[in-house]
C-alpha cells in the first residue's frame, strides 16, 4: 500500500507541475485572468496532495488500515477537486459544455477536508 500511496503522489506531483508549466505558458493569452487563477488553484492543491501523498506513503505514525482511507480520499478529493477545476476553467476553449460538474469541485474539496480530518485525527491518537 505504501508504494502504492507514494507512487500516486509522484504521478499528482508531476503532473502539477506539467499542468502549472502548459498554464503559465499555453494558457495564459487563452485564457481571462480569472479563469487561469481557478486553474492554478487547481494546479496548487493537487501539488500540496501529492507532497502529503508521498509523505503518508513513507510515514510510520499513521496505521496502514487509517493509510488506506486517508489515501482514498486524498485521491478522490484531487480528481474531482482540481480535474473539475481544470475542465471548468478551460471551458471556454472547447465546444463542450463542462458546467454540469460543477458540483464536482465542491465534493471533491469535501473529500479532501474529510481525508484531513481522519489524517489529523490518527496523528493526535499517535502522540498522545
Amino acid at each position: 500500500m505504501n508504494r502504492k500511496i507514494v507512487l500516486t503522489g509522484v504521478i499528482f506531483g508531476l503532473m502539477s507541475v506539467i499542468l502549472g508549466a502548459f498554464g503559465a505558458h499555453g494558457l495564459e493569452d487563452l485564457l481571462s485572468a480569472s479563469s487561469l487563477e481557478s486553474y492554478e488553484t487547481g494546479v496548487r492543491y493537487q501539488m500540496y496532495h501529492s507532497l502529503l501523498l508521498l509523505w503518508l506513503g513513507s510515514s510510520a505514525v499513521i496505521p496502514e488500515n487509517a493509510k488506506r482511507w486517508v489515501y482514498i480520499l486524498l485521491t478522490t478529493g484531487v480528481v474531482l477537486f482540481s480535474f473539475s477545476i481544470y475542465l471548468l476553467a478551460t471551458d471556454s476553449l472547447t465546444s463542450i459544455p463542462f458546467k454540469g460538474i460543477a458540483l464536482l469541485t465542491p465534493l471533491g474539496g469535501f473529500f479532501l477536508i474529510l481525508g484531513w480530518v481522519i489524517l489529523g485525527y490518527r496523528v493526535f491518537k499517535y502522540f498522545d
